[in-house]
Order: C-alpha cells, then sequence, then structure tokens
C-alpha cells in the first residue's frame, strides 16, 4: 500500500538529502573530542566546558529551524545553559551545552555508557528505569498512556479488546512494559496476548501516529497529551482517553546515578520550568498547546529561500571537500543566515566575508547569495590548504584551526599555536589546548566563535544521520504497506 506522506521532520526548513546507511556510531567518529564514554559529574564539564544533552529529533522536543535549535526540551536547556552561566564573569568560562541527537531507545544507554550528561526528553518514570538512571524532575507532570487508533478500526470498547491484535509503539519506551504488564494478566485469565510490535528505533510517536492516520498499522499507544496534539493535525485517527494502558504516571529528564553535583545543579533549576511556572506554563503552550511548529513552521516563501541557501551549500561544499553541514554552522555563527547582516569592518552578507577577502580568493562581487557562500567556502579552502594540512592534525582540529584562522587570521593563528607550545599544551590540538593559549592572545571572540560552531556541527550532523535512516524506513514501510 502507498501512502504517499511526507517525511516533515525539519532540519533547516526541508529534508536532508540521502547519505550512506553504513552501521556505525557518529558521535564517536565525527566528534571524537566531546568525549564520548565520559561519566565525569559537573565539575569535570564545567573544566571542559560543555555538558551533552541527549535529545530526540522531533517536531515538538528537538528540531533545526532556520539554523537554530528549537524545540521544547532545546529551550529548556538554553535556559539551564543561561541559569548555569549567571555567575560567571568572563564569556570564554561559561558552559555550554552540546545537543546529541539519538533514537530514543539510546536515550538511556547512551547516557548511562557516557555518550551523553542528559537525557533531555519527557521519560515516562518507571521502577525498570529508576534502577538505572536518577530522574531529577520530580512527579511533578504526570501522564496516561493511551489507545491510537485509526478511524477504520473496529470493535474497540474496551481494554479486553485488545487481545490478540497488534499494537504498534515506539522501541524501548514504556509503553512496552506497560502492554507487556497487560499481557500478563491477559494471561492470568487465559486470554490470548496482545502482539506487540516495536517500531524501527529512529521513528517516534509522531511517526506511528502518522502511519496509524495513513492506515499502515492499525493503532498504537502514545502519552495522552502528545496524542491531543498530533490528533489536531490527523484527521483519520481516534483517541480513546477512556481507554488507558497506564494511568497515573510522570515523565521527566534522566541522568546517571553517579553525579550528585548535575544532580543538584539541575534540581535547583528545574522547578523554574516545571509544569505550572510560568516559563514551564509558557513552553507547554508553545509546543503542546498549539500546532503552530507542526504545521507551520515557516512561511512558503522563506522556505523556498532557506532551501536555495543549502542547494549553494552542499554544491561549494561538496566542490572544495567540506561537510556542507560545517559550513552552514559557521554561516549561521557568522550572520545567523541573514545575508543582509554587515559587520562594524564591512563584512558582508550571510558569511561575513570582506570585500578584499572575496576577491583575493578570485570572487570580485559577493553581492548575490551564491557568490557570497562560494567566495565563503573558497576562503575555507585556501586557510586549511595553506595552512592547516599538517597530515598529523585530526579532521576535528583541521575544522578548528579553519574556522579560528577564518575569524582571527592565519598569522594569528600560527602565534597562538607557538604560543600553546610555549605554554606546554599540543600545539596540534584546538580544544582544551590551543584554544586555552588563544584566550591569552586574542581573547574570548575567537574561542566563543570556534566552540559555537562546533556545537551547532554536531547538532546539524548528527540530526541528519537520524533523519537519514528514518526517511530510509519509512519509504520501507511505505513500499510494504506492512508491520
Amino acid at each position: 500500500m502507498s501512502i504517499g506522506f511526507i517525511l516533515a521532520v525539519l532540519l533547516f526548513g526541508f529534508c536532508t538529502p540521502t547519505f550512506a546507511q553504513e552501521p556505525h556510531d557518529p558521535l564517536t567518529q565525527i566528534f571524537p573530542d566531546i568525549n564520548p564514554q565520559s561519566t565525569d559529574d559537573l565539575s569535570a564539564m564545567k573544566e571542559r566546558k560543555f555538558i551533552r544533552a541527549l535529545v530526540t529529533l522531533s517536531k515538538t522536543d528537538f528540531f533545526i529551524y532556520n539554523g537554530q535549535p528549537k524545540g521544547f526540551q532545546a529551550e529548556i536547556l538554553q535556559n539551564y545553559e543561561k541559569a548555569l552561566n549567571k555567575r560567571v564573569s568572563r564569556r570564554e568560562l561559561e558552559t555550554r551545552i552540546a545537543y546529541v541527537p539519538v533514537p530514543f531507545n539510546q536515550l538511556i544507554p547512551a547516557l548511562t555508557a557516557g555518550k551523553g550528561d542528559i537525557a533531555a526528553a519527557l521519560l515516562t518514570i518507571t521502577p525498570e528505569r529508576e534502577q538505572q538512571v536518577t530522574f531529577i524532575s520530580g512527579r511533578r507532570w504526570a501522564v496516561n498512556e493511551v489507545l491510537v487508533t485509526n478511524k477504520s478500526v473496529e470493535g474497540i470498547k474496551s481494554i479486553d479488546d485488545l487481545v490478540g491484535r497488534s499494537v504498534y509503539v515506539l522501541r524501548g519506551s514504556s509503553y512496552v512494559e506497560h502492554l507487556e504488564k497487560l499481557n500478563e494478566k491477559f494471561a492470568s485469565r487465559m486470554m490470548a496476548p496482545v502482539l506487540i510490535v516495536e517500531a524501527d528505533a529512529h521513528l517516534l510517536s509522531e511517526d506511528i501516529i502518522e502511519l496509524v492516520n495513513a492506515g499502515v498499522v492499525d493503532m498504537t499507544v502514545v502519552d495522552d497529551f502528545k496524542a491531543q496534539l498530533w490528533a489536531q493535525i490527523f484527521p483519520d485517527v481516534v483517541v480513546h482517553e477512556d481507554l488507558q494502558i497506564s494511568t497515573g504516571g510522570y515523565v521527566g529528564w534522566a541522568i546517571r546515578k553517579d553525579n550528585p553535583e548535575l544532580e543538584a545543579s539541575l534540581r535547583e533549576f528545574l522547578p523554574q520550568v516545571r509544569k505550572r511556572s510560568l516559563l514551564g506554563n509558557m513552553l507547554i503552550d508553545r509546543y503542546f498547546g498549539t500546532t503552530k511548529w507542526i504545521t507551520n513552521p515557516m512561511d512558503e516563501l522563506a522556505r523556498q529561500k532557506l532551501e536555495g541557501f543549502m542547494l549553494f551549500f552542499k554544491e561549494y561544499g561538496d566542490q572544495y571537500g567540506f561537510d556542507w553541514l560545517a559550513v552552514v554552522a559557521q554561516a549561521y555563527q557568522e550572520s545567523g543566515l541573514d545575508h543582509n547582516a554587515k559587520s562594524r569592518v564591512g563584512a558582508v552578507g550571510i558569511m561575513q566575508l570582506l570585500p578584499s577577502t572575496a576577491e583575493y580568493v578570485g570572487i570580485p562581487d559577493i553581492t548575490e547569495i551564491e557568490s557570497n557562500i562560494h567566495a565563503g567556502v573558497k576562503y575555507l579552502s585556501y586557510l586549511r590548504e595553506n595552512y592547516f594540512s599538517d597530515p598529523e592534525l585530526a579532521e576535528v582540529d583541521r575544522f578548528a584551526f579553519t574556522w579560528a584562522a577564518y575569524n582571527a587570521g592565519p598569522n594569528k593563528v600560527r602565534q597562538i599555536r607557538a604560543q600553546a607550545k610555549k605554554m606546554e599544551l599540543d600545539p596540534d590540538k584546538w580544544f582544551q589546548n590551543v584554544e586555552y593559549a588563544a584566550l591569552r592572545l586574542v581573547g574570548q571572540e575567537t574561542v566563543t566563535y570556534v566552540a559555537n560552531i562546533y556545537k551547532y556541527y554536531i547538532a546539524y550532523a548528527l540530526s541528519r544521520e537520524l533523519l537519514t535512516r528514518k526517511a530510509a524506513q519509512l519509504r520501507a514501510i511505505e513500499a510494504s504497506g506492512t508491520n
């Protein structure tokens, strides 16, 4: 059965192109310097200057809008970052949040394995999970788990009517646990079990509801507030408020059990954003009380304009051997993706280039978006090939030095690396090495500049990985038309 739905999770306002599907851990391979196995507590996180927040790529929780992380969890994390740095007097000493998108079923395993520090999602608190992690949100956000079916499904009037039927649910979720407990009750009454079908790891509840709406699967289980939101979007789903698989549950963030400093910090902060607080109610209404972010993330004209930007980034990234998302991350840091931006020293456009620099690389007119992006990427290539082509440099450091040179100039970066050597730091590593020398020689601007680009790049690249895998799974389901 062909359902003809569109993958609507947005990355920069449009779906990303298809990339290879190698079964690897992108966090380890692309971003080795964010300590994928670290289980240290808050003091060590502050020393390395970032906290890794594990998030799920969702149209409500975390997504990229016009180059900027948005969503319910993203905004809470941004407020936590502000609170964390409230008493920090110098920007270079601030601790930043690094967003690490992962499949939902990897939130807790990645957390306990030290690949992230906060599982920033509305995870249902269950006894099984409490044995593995510490929930720090408290029991303030109550939820019920309700049945959602396609409108064509008949004969579902009580929970007992689920006997022998297939229910398609989020992999690794509390829904699976609670359906298994329901099956235990059915077994005690000599009744056939519910057939629990766990979705592909890259599909979220919202994707499953879309499949239910399309008639590809008959039914699912989801938190009541999510069901109510998505029922406004999909006309062919029925939310059975009276058919609850679990009642009186609570949801919240989780951290590792051996991180008491982080626990204390978050417990101090989270009352500011809890349900019924001013900020909490505002964010709940923004992302779960309205369909704005789902139905109209940007108007059609802005969407087409942004899509055009991305095609240029892809074209010139490919031409000069750069991951185009790394260039987008830099462009966002430079201009907020605003081609009308102009700096006090005369840098112009989306890549914030000086006209003299663009002319030096052979592109004298950078008034148009395409030529501006072309000149910016060509200048990045010039810097990389002429100053940072040393084979001993790791790819992440080659990126960092090139970004730093774009900001401060290549000769200044050469001086900074020499200073790092004098300080007995590794001149070939930017993070926690050369960046300290940069603080001494040029101050906080270049250090913050590189750190921000790196943070955006992590979010962009890991989101691309998830979107690609999700698109492949949805295409497979669409082709088969079966569970």
